[in-house]
């Protein structure tokens, strides 16, 4: 493996593509599936296989109440909705996310406005309390990839400021903090169960509270008629609506609800072996110069939906990371990517012009222009990612892509030629 296959030489991983695929679907799932289309294939109330996946979600997160949905984008809706973000008020998200973490607030006429991250790609508890005003009225975080944000401060300044806390768990089934889960520490969480999540639905997403106002809201806003009229009490002043609730119907597909049961029952040990791939990929990879591994704290358990890796290019005398990148693919390592549609928010044309598609919403944005959030920028443009498998077979494809990335950076010299 002297030479590059860049440069003609033989690929170090030399196993068939693709080398990442989920969920894990096996015949079991196949026959859960396939017994619910002899089920049902609409269900609108909370029965069946709707009430079995959310009973299990709220055993397995701790909460008292758990609303599936969709999509995680109608989940983080619900949720905003639900906590009464109302036109012209402000919620701080993180400036680097997937753009659905806050692009509800759009249809809400509320204002996302962006914070800075932190080194590990989550938002910079330090940072957020400067953008605080008396328009503020939550902040989200992400646990982007899967690592738990800095909950503890976090709730911190919620309390202190009387601010709404909010997580977007879309990359963190199973991820936490000294035994809590993530998505269990605000008065909301959205998830997503969409197809390359921890947890997968192939489509769909759910709402975690432990208040039960909140949960009639969730309810009212995604939810209406049959499953409204039999869970919101009487007495409510919500119950009025439960024919139309708020209008919308973001109820999960039978199907995908059945999918995301067969694998809530096997999410840990998924984790487990995640975890023991991971443990392997960061040894390695962090001792490959122009790669480095942001440590994870003592106590922090990582989903690892995605394992990150910033490209250090002046450790490799310059080497542009699309060049390293392109030598990672071409010796097979086909899994190696880069960031795409999660990205720092402020460049996306949504977030610099929303009147264009919501006229007359409110202006007051703040911090938009490049430049404004060096470490979301920076990070973003040297972050390359890999998905991390949970088989004990799959560890000699860790193994060769180990390989992969050492001999790129071993020949990195040729690649400036």
């Amino acid at each position: 493996m002297t030479t590059l296959a860049l440069l003609g030489g033989r690929p170090a991983v030399s196993a068939a593509a693709p080398h990442f695929t989920w969920p894990p679907i096996d015949g079991t799932t196949r026959t859960r599936v396939a017994a619910q289309l002899d089920t049902a294939v609409s269900i609108p109330g909370r029965s069946g296989v709707i009430a079995e996946l959310e009973d299990g979600l709220k055993e397995y997160f701790g909460v008292r109440h758990a609303i599936t949905t969709n999509s995680g984008t109608a989940a983080l809706h619900a949720a905003y909705a639900a906590v009464r973000i109302e036109a012209g008020d402000e919620v701080i998200v993180p400036a680097w996310t997937f753009h659905a973490t806050a692009s509800p607030l759009f249809h809400l006429r509320a204002v996302p406005v962006l914070c800075e991250i932190g080194p590990d790609g989550n938002i910079d508890p330090a940072r957020v309390e400067e953008l605080i005003t008396p328009r503020t009225r939550a902040v989200m975080v992400t646990h982007l990839w899967g690592r738990p944000a800095d909950m503890a401060r976090l709730v911190a300044i919620a309390d202190a400021h009387g601010l709404v806390l909010l997580e977007d768990g879309s990359h963190a089934h199973g991820a936490g903090i000294e035994g809590k889960k993530a998505g269990t520490f605000g008065l909301a969480s959205a998830f997503s169960l969409n197809g390359p999540k921890p947890l997968s639905g192939g489509e769909g997403g759910f709402v975690l509270t432990n208040d039960d106002d909140l949960y009639y809201r969730v309810l009212t806003f995604a939810h209406y008629n049959k499953r409204c009229r039999s869970e919101i009490p009487n007495g409510h002043p919500l119950a009025r609506f439960a024919v139309t609730g708020s209008g919308l119907k973001l109820r999960i597909h039978p199907l995908a609800a059945a999918l995301a049961c067969d694998q809530l029952s096997r999410l840990d040990s998924y984790l487990a072996g995640r975890a023991e791939i991971a443990r392997h990929l960061t040894e390695n990879l962090s001792r490959i110069p122009g790669l480095e591994i942001t440590p994870l704290p003592e106590g922090v358990v990582h989903s690892w939906y995605g394992l990150t890796l910033t490209y250090r290019p002046d450790d490799l005398g310059g080497l542009p990371i699309e060049r390293f990148h392109q030598a990672l693919l071409a010796e097979g390592a086909t899994e190696f990517d880069r960031p795409g549609s999660t990205g720092p928010l402020y460049a996306l044309p949504l977030y610099q012009h929303p009147d264009q598609l919501f006229p007359g919403h409110p202006q007051h944005h703040r911090q938009r222009l490049p430049g404004s959030f060096p470490v979301a920028e920076h990070t973003y443009r040297h972050t390359i990612k890999l998905p991390v498998w949970h088989r004990e077979q799959d560890l000699a494809l860790a193994r060769q892509y180990v390989r992969a990335a050492s001999k790129v950076s071993d020949h990195h010299k040729e690649l400036l030629a």
